[in-house]
């Protein structure tokens, strides 16, 4: 079997069908390929070279979620305004900061132009295009109404991005203070404490318990600090491939995060609003429910409402509503479940569903302000408690001194 070369970028010069002077970019297998592309799109090529990349290779940066978001949003309002895709595609593309991103804009043209569609264009790129995106592209492609399902795609992508924002900042305020009170903790164990330890050799004394106690502490993490720290490390490392290589101990992580105090409650609240908010976007695009429950489950963030998720999708398919399989997984609030029944009754599930997706994210944000402003006096008396401790411990014998003079 032969392997398939990879395309490569071309920089061309060439006269259109007008005689006109352009220029652009194009990816092809070779020179000859990219200038047969040129001809089917009637450019009578003039100059096409190859792009070069630079030694060490070129900086192309790196393709995120707001790029996606980002391009959405730019090719809906191109085709909005009447521009042809393909055409679309080239002003977005070569008006995107990311060369990444260019290039896989630039890559995606090229295969519309060689006469695939969109859907298939995204789907060779599964690593920034998801199941749910593509799937939505292809219901806007087969209804006619690819712009608006493309405005819709920026605006979730959008919402879910902040939500992710907030949960990110909900996590890691507490363990970057944890982080840098152990790192201080450290440095005063190793380097600051056997200063103290040398000077109180010479008194001729017992020292007080608590002195004694972070003493032998502090030769125990001089003598050993690199067996905490690799086991710090190795234990750190271990979770994260665990949770990579093991769906059983991914999924009990999930389970056991959803059970942590405050913490598990905005856990709730986000994968509620994201499983209203894909399942309403879904819907908007004409999706059907089973279908749809496929993406929706994916996107929910956590097992236990991925497996809600494929439970209200066995019961609808057997013919239940909705709203009695949502209440038969006792994941979802009362509140949801009546918000989806009305939904149902109405023929506005998508309206009603975007209303809950709402109410959930504006919760989450209001949870996260609450958690912040609870942690950082905590944090802080922790703090005062761990150094004070140690400035007490260390002072105590000198005060004891002053005693007996």
């Amino acid at each position: 079997m032969v392997e398939k070369k990879e395309d490569a970028f071309f920089s061309w010069e060439g006269l259109d069908r007008n005689g006109k002077k352009v220029s652009g970019e194009i990816s092809a297998s070779s020179e000859a390929a990219a200038k047969t592309k040129l001809r089917n799109q009637r450019i009578n090529p003039t100059r096409v070279k190859k792009k070069t990349r630079s030694l060490f290779g070129a900086k192309k940066g790196k393709i995120e979620t707001k790029d996606i978001t980002v391009f959405s949003r730019q090719l809906a309002t191109m085709m909005s305004a009447g521009v042809p895709l393909v055409q679309s595609f080239e002003i977005v593309g070569r008006g995107h900061e990311n060369k990444a991103m260019q290039e896989l804009i630039l890559t995606i043209k090229s295969d519309i132009e060689a006469g695939t569609s969109l859907t298939e264009g995204l789907a060779k790129h599964p690593k920034h295009f998801s199941e749910l995106y593509i799937n939505l592209v292809k219901a806007g492609e087969q209804s006619g109404i690819l712009e608006d399902i493309l405005h819709k795609l920026a605006t979730y992508l959008e919402k879910f991005e902040a939500l992710k924002a907030k949960i990110k900042s909900a996590m890691s305020y507490p363990i970057a203070v944890v982080v840098v009170a152990i790192i201080i903790t450290m440095i005063l164990m190793i380097f600051v404490i056997p200063q103290f330890e040398s000077l109180f050799s010479g008194f001729g004394a017992d020292l007080p318990f608590l002195t004694r106690f972070v003493i032998n502490l502090s030769d125990f993490f001089v003598s050993a600090w690199y067996l905490i720290a690799g086991g710090v490390i190795l234990a750190v490392g271990g979770i994260i491939q665990a949770i990579q290589r093991s769906q059983k101990f991914a999924d009990a992580v999930d389970r056991f995060l959803l059970k942590i105090p405050i913490i598990g409650d905005i856990l709730n609240k986000s994968c509620i609003a994201r499983f209203s908010r894909t399942l309403a976007t879904m819907f908007a695009a004409g999706t059907p429910l089973v279908e749809a429950m496929e993406s929706v489950a994916g996107a929910s963030g956590n097992v236990i409402y991925k497996e809600a998720t494929f439970h209200i999708r066995d019961e609808v398919s057997t013919g239940s509503q909705m709203n009695t399989a949502m209440q038969q997984t006792g994941v979802f609030p009362n509140m949801v479940v009546q918000m989806v029944a009305i939904g149902e009754e109405s023929g506005a599930i998508d309206t009603m569903l975007i209303k809950v997706a709402e109410w959930y994210e504006q919760e989450v944000d209001d949870a996260v302000d609450t958690l912040t402003s609870l942690l950082e006096p905590l944090i802080m008396s922790v703090l005062g408690v761990i150094i004070g401790g140690l400035v007490i411990a260390m002072y105590l014998p000198i005060f004891k001194m002053g005693q007996v003079v």
